[in-house]
């Protein structure tokens, strides 16, 4: 099965004061299941992983519902505050929900870069483990180290780092991106989704410009534990879905498809896939 392992849907009544700002007119508006299905079935993705968008307990209650009434919803990646003195108990509740597969803090957002690195989440990644969640780090180049020393601290947490951790594709800064990630990828519990790159392009949002970051993953976390996903409805910023997918199928060799774009998702999140398409 191809599984689409980012995506997101929101209400825009419940997010009055949160991002996406009106002047993003391409996605401020809701964004709902009917919404993504007909592409799905156009781009022949069988499922798909849906990721939190608000760092709020109401919106992992919202996509769980979601996931129990539609099928193609295989995974739901939410939210909890890891710091907060009940997060054990909320980790408790939320992972009853045999959809839930991940928690993911909304490391961008803080203005702590080093916000991960701190030894009072423990009681929180204890409860993780013991409910067999893994770990979405929406990082981006200047949390690497803290999510490095946080991952050493946790061998035994599985962790993927979003949309690779959101290079300067725009600027054409790869170096410094590079060394970094290499650290982290010569971690084993460590993957990476192939994501969110094109919205990080600026105006370079052509295949030429994104090959060296995508082969860059490609050579660092080989094609076992690098992910696809494609970041919709937010890659409706910089293009189109179809075409993602499409420049993400000559970018990753034919022969790690199977993979990149379904076979790494569903082993990472232990995704409910029947048998034979995982075989497929």
């Amino acid at each position: 099965m191809r599984i689409d392992a980012h995506q997101h849907f929101w209400l825009m009544r419940n997010r009055k004061g949160q991002w996406p700002p009106p002047d993003l007119a391409d996605i401020h508006r809701d964004f709902m299941p009917r919404d993504l299905e007909p592409t799905l079935r156009s781009c022949g993705i069988g499922g798909t992983v849906l990721v939190q968008s608000l760092p709020t307990l109401d919106d992992t209650d919202f996509m769980l519902d979601l996931a129990d009434q539609h099928s193609f919803i295989l995974g739901v990646v939410g939210w909890v505050d890891l710091k907060s003195s009940d997060a054990s108990a909320h980790i408790a509740r939320l992972a009853a929900h045999p959809k839930l597969k991940s928690l993911r803090p909304m490391l961008q957002d803080i203005p702590d870069p080093n916000w991960i690195d701190d030894p009072h989440l423990d009681p929180a990644i204890a409860a993780m483990k013991e409910a067999d969640l893994r770990f979405d780090a929406l990082v981006m180049p200047q949390h690497l180290r803290a999510l490095t020393t946080f991952a050493k601290r946790h061998p035994d947490l599985s962790i993927v780092i979003d949309h690779a951790a959101k290079p300067r594709i725009a600027t054409g800064e790869i170096r410094q991106w590079r060394e970094s990630m290499a650290g982290l990828a010569t971690l084993p519990n460590v993957h990476c989704k192939l994501s969110g790159l094109l919205t990080e392009a600026g105006e370079r949002r052509d295949a030429g410009s994104i090959m060296p970051y995508a082969g860059t993953l490609l050579e660092l976390f080989g094609p076992e534990r690098l992910i696809w996903g494609s970041d919709w409805p937010v890659l409706r910023l910089a293009g189109d879905y179809g075409d993602w997918l499409a420049m993400c199928q000559t970018l990753v060799p034919v022969s790690h498809h199977g993979r990149v774009f379904g076979a790494n998702a569903s082993r990472f999140y232990k995704l409910d896939v029947p048998h034979h398409e995982q075989e497929a």
